[in-house]
């Protein structure tokens, strides 16, 4: 008889990436300013492993920021690690339900009780025990969101100093929905040695008294998502992608990894549409997430075709996310893919034909990068109809490429858009028509596109990107060893 394999948590191997690359993208006194900081905690940490933790390697913004941060943080002189818990389907299924009631969402409308408490506790403790022989005390372990709450008694236990980071969240804590998440994170996460949110509305009651850290997400404006890329490789980019008309060119679909090796598009995705693909010149509007509920693309694609948008600027929208088999902690993808298909099917030929759905592989999640990259870049509006969000990254890449956003005024966004000034904000997310509305009024104005995206371009340089998340995030842990 066999016996069953115990999960073991990975460890995700990060080169260091070089601070000095950011001296060109920010002014000289911030630069100086977060570099010193760095500095001063790598001296605090000296002979400690500062622990990142959490669900997935690929596939989301959680795992994003932490491929540059811990590259970042290892060339700042800090011994930063990764490693990735083993979950299972029945552990991943109530962690999604967390997620979604923390968002204000019911989900899949299953229980939060002893019973879902239980199943995150036998997987925890099996990657708790495998940890365990890695994280020496003093060590700091940062655990992120909830699939990693019940990791924190038992690593305080074993001597670690302990922060749970939380990305998402929800500005009524009163919610019924948001408050029974809560009831079942709080007795974990409150042994914390400090939590981190990305906005003080996120932060529930109980946990204000102890030491709470508001740190924003911020993208890496060097990554293949987020590198500059001439217009010919964005083009070729896409025609490889199969996103738009044209004749591959296998030589020009060009691009960097994050330790600067050259790298190079090879495969297509997987798109549904009817008819041909449109050609380099059909302004397009794109969406560019996982295929999650609360993301809205049912709405967004109504929104569309509703009011016949495309017909303003003979536009096309693309509806853009990772291939469902390539993100291991969200089983819903594969069921909201499903719904949004039918959607498509059910649509009137006309507004049919200017609506792809494109699943971008994820075989080489660098390769995946340059795709968004690229389809962000072309775009002529850049949509986030969240009807949640705790911070919305793809809203700060398009601003970082310069493209005009319109996004839900929702949680973390409403801190990034200035609406009208760096983008538009929809401030019922669940209309269509105010979508359809904002849509039209920048497909009919590309002098106001411009305008946009320009300010969205400005904002987004100003507010200093990973470097200034490292730096915060930094502060925390030089304090609490201190």
């Amino acid at each position: 008889m066999i016996a069953s394999v115990r999960p073991r948590p990975a460890e995700v191997r990060v080169p260091a990436q070089p601070l000095e690359r950011f001296r060109d993208e920010v002014d000289e006194e911030s630069f100086g300013g977060w570099r010193a900081r760095i500095a001063a905690a790598a001296e605090s940490l000296r002979g400690r492993v500062v622990w990142n933790v959490n669900s997935t390697g690929r596939g989301g913004g959680v795992a994003e920021m932490l491929a540059t941060e811990v590259g970042l943080a290892r060339d700042g002189g800090i011994d930063a690690r990764w490693m990735v818990l083993a979950g299972a389907p029945a552990f991943f299924a109530v962690t999604k339900r967390i997620h979604n009631r923390l968002h204000g969402d019911e989900g899949d409308g299953g229980p939060l009780g002893a019973r879902e408490r239980a199943v995150m506790e036998a997987v925890l403790k099996d990657n708790a025990d495998e940890l365990a022989a890695v994280v020496r005390r003093g060590d700091v372990v940062v655990l992120h969101d909830p699939q990693t709450a019940g990791l924190v008694p038992v690593l305080r236990r074993r001597g670690a100093i302990v922060v749970w980071r939380c990305h998402i969240g929800h500005d009524d804590l009163r919610d019924p929905l948001v408050a029974t998440a809560w009831e079942l994170l709080l007795p974990w996460v409150a042994d914390a040695h400090a939590t981190v949110f990305s906005r003080a509305a996120y932060v529930p009651t109980a946990l204000r008294e102890g030491r709470v850290a508001i740190v924003r997400p911020a993208i890496d404006p060097f990554s293949p998502k987020n590198q500059a890329l001439p217009a010919d490789v964005v083009e070729a980019i896409l025609v490889r992608a199969g996103i738009l008309e044209g004749r591959p060119d296998g030589d020009a679909c060009l691009f960097r990894r994050a330790d600067g090796s050259p790298a190079r598009v090879d495969r297509g995705a997987d798109i549904l549409r009817v008819g041909r693909a449109p050609g380099p010149g059909v302004p397009l509007v794109a969406q560019v997430s996982r295929w999650d509920r609360l993301k809205d693309h049912l709405g967004l694609m109504s929104a569309f075709a509703r009011l016949e948008v495309a017909e303003t600027a003979g536009a096309h929208l693309v509806l853009a996310g990772p291939s469902v088999t390539g993100v291991a902690d969200d089983p819903d993808g594969p069921a909201v893919l499903a719904e949004l298909t039918a959607a498509w099917r059910a649509l009137p030929h006309d507004a049919r034909r200017r609506v792809q759905i494109a699943s971008l592989p994820m075989v080489d999640p660098t390769e995946n990068a340059a795709m968004v990259n690229a389809l962000q870049r072309h775009t002529a509006v850049v949509v986030q109809k969240s009807l949640r969000e705790g911070y919305g990254l793809t809203v700060a890449e398009a601003m970082w490429k310069g493209r005009p956003v319109v996004a839900g005024a929702v949680g973390g966004i409403v801190d990034q858009i200035d609406d009208g000034v760096d983008g538009l904000l929809v401030g019922d997310p669940r209309s269509a028509i105010a979508t359809g509305h904002a849509l039209v009024r920048l497909l009919g104005d590309p002098v106001e596109r411009d305008r946009l995206g320009a300010a969205a371009r400005a904002r987004a340089r100003a507010d200093g990107m990973a470097l200034r998340m490292l730096a915060e995030d930094a502060d925390l842990q030089r304090e609490l060893v201190a």
